[in-house]
């Protein structure tokens, strides 16, 4: 094997720098054999080409003499780590020796400590490891249990790569509910064009009808959904306020109770307007704010006297998308807050399967700064969701923006390109393993590179996302093809 580089300088046990003599990238794996272990795989964390040119050099150069430049390419190396007896990932207790010489690491030393392995069973294929031809898995059960979140700036893939993840889910018969605001996953009914790259991905095209079914608040706009509607008769007065937009519940609750005990025992079957009329005899409270919020949940026909049953909601091993496209923001939040809660609530109760609830603009439904009607109940899933075996996916374009208590939960990450200062350091703050040159590297990700941690990854990987089966609903999907960057462009 021909070494590509030499140790030198001060050694320690986490990192060293050496010469580099042959074509060599930042963030390559490399081998070296410790004097006592044998090989220990490390990583290229940062590369330097080091010059003699100075000022006066390169104002020869610039005035047409010759010069002759000494030049030599350094590289930092962090330290990966060995498989110890009992197949621990270990790092050196003693230094490298300067001098010794470094190597390109092989496929089967990657796999063997990072450990990679072909999960077929329990695994998602997500993609390849970059610059190898090793599959990368992500654990399912690790995805519901413990939450994962697909992290990207505006235009970076982040719905392309959620598609993925869903595709994975849909294969193991994951049981599944996607918060879809904008009515771009129901195109993953139909097969996709698997188009051609550079790297065998081996993905062929496949669609998930038979899997899919959908339900939306707005069927006159996505033509292809099932209703979504809630029956005002099983709400109680609670129930009802935690749809609207008032703060001061406890002002209110008293007379919506005492007009909802009204119309059961003199009615029967009742409806918005009904209650309406109701409150508005009462003369001795003051209903203005209330009556209002009752009104604009009328005009956008939420309520129906036969609504949507969760046995019809939550089918196990299906996927069901809410489309909410066409909804004002602030009733996609009333909606989203009610379907959270019921989720949360059947689930503790064990009459529903163990699902994956993914949130697509999940800054919405659970913002840092403020409060909508779905912030509560996601800290709720976020922090106790996964002992009852409901695992949340958060899906966001501006991380900041989310609530920290519900993104810190979230053990598996999915990171594309971010430049954003803040959204930068917020995945700092929730991401744990990350090195300072890996933070560098998120601004400057191809399109359809991801780094992948969690999911019973043991460290942040570089993995090129595989292909789309079915057809993506979001932007159009082109090759990037250059000297410098190789990929999928979404």
């Amino acid at each position: 094997m021909e070494h590509i580089g030499i140790i030198y300088g001060n050694v320690g046990t986490t990192e060293f720098e050496c010469q580099i003599a042959a074509n060599v990238e930042k963030t390559d794996y490399i081998m070296v054999n410790h004097q006592t272990i044998g090989p220990v795989l490390g990583q290229v964390d940062s590369i330097e080409r080091r010059t003699d040119l100075s000022l006066d050099k390169a104002q020869m150069i610039a005035e047409g003499q010759p010069v002759e430049i000494n030049e030599k390419i350094t590289a930092k190396i962090s330290v990966v780590g060995f498989r110890d007896d009992r197949n621990l990932l270990q790092v050196p207790r003693t230094p490298f020796k300067a001098g010794e010489y470094i190597y390109k690491a092989d496929d089967e030393l990657i796999r063997k400590v990072i450990g990679l392995k072909e999960d077929k069973g329990q695994g998602a294929y997500v993609g390849l490891l970059a610059g190898h031809d090793i599959r990368v898995y992500v654990d399912i059960n690790s995805m519901v249990q413990k939450h994962i979140s697909v992290l990207a700036k505006t235009g970076g893939g982040k719905s392309y790569v959620t598609g993925v993840i869903i595709e994975e889910l849909m294969k193991h018969h994951v049981t599944t509910v996607i918060l879809d605001p904008h009515g771009e996953y129901g195109s993953m009914r139909d097969s996709g064009n698997v188009m051609e790259t550079s790297r065998n991905f081996r993905v062929n095209p496949k669609g998930y009808a038979s899997k899919i079914q959908e339900f939306a608040t707005d069927t006159k706009l996505n033509k292809d959904a099932k209703p979504l509607r809630f029956t005002l008769s099983n709400l109680s007065a609670r129930n009802i306020l935690d749809l609207t937009n008032i703060k001061n519940v406890r002002t209110y609750l008293a007379p919506l109770r005492k007009a909802i005990d009204f119309l059961r025992t003199n009615k029967g079957d009742y409806n918005i307007e009904d209650i309406i009329r109701v409150l508005e005899t009462d003369e001795e409270e003051s209903l203005g704010a209330l009556i209002n919020e009752l009104d604009y949940l009328r005009e956008v026909e939420i309520f129906a006297e036969a609504g949507t049953r969760m046995e019809e909601l939550i089918k196990k091993g299906k996927t069901t998308i809410i489309n909410l496209k066409g909804s004002p923001p602030d009733i996609q939040t009333l909606v989203v807050n009610r379907i959270c809660t019921y989720l949360f609530e059947l689930r503790k109760q064990d009459k529903i399967p163990p699902l994956m609830l993914v949130t697509e603009e999940a800054h919405n439904f659970c913002p840092q700064q403020g409060q909508v009607a779905s912030s509560k109940i996601f800290r709720t899933i976020a922090s106790e969701g996964r002992k009852f075996g409901l695992g949340v996916c958060i899906v966001t374009q501006r991380p900041a923006k989310v609530d920290k208590n519900v993104l810190s939960q979230c053990n598996t990450q999915l990171i594309l390109k971010v430049t954003n200062p803040n959204d930068l350091k917020a995945i700092t703050a929730s991401v744990e393993g990350l090195t300072s040159g890996m933070t560098d590297e998120i601004q400057r990700l191809p399109i359809g590179t991801a780094i992948i941690t969690g999911g019973k990854i043991t460290m942040p990987l570089f993995v090129e996302i595989r292909p789309r089966e079915s057809r993506h609903g979001g932007e159009s999907v082109t090759i990037v093809e250059s000297s410098s960057e190789k990929g999928l462009a979404y």
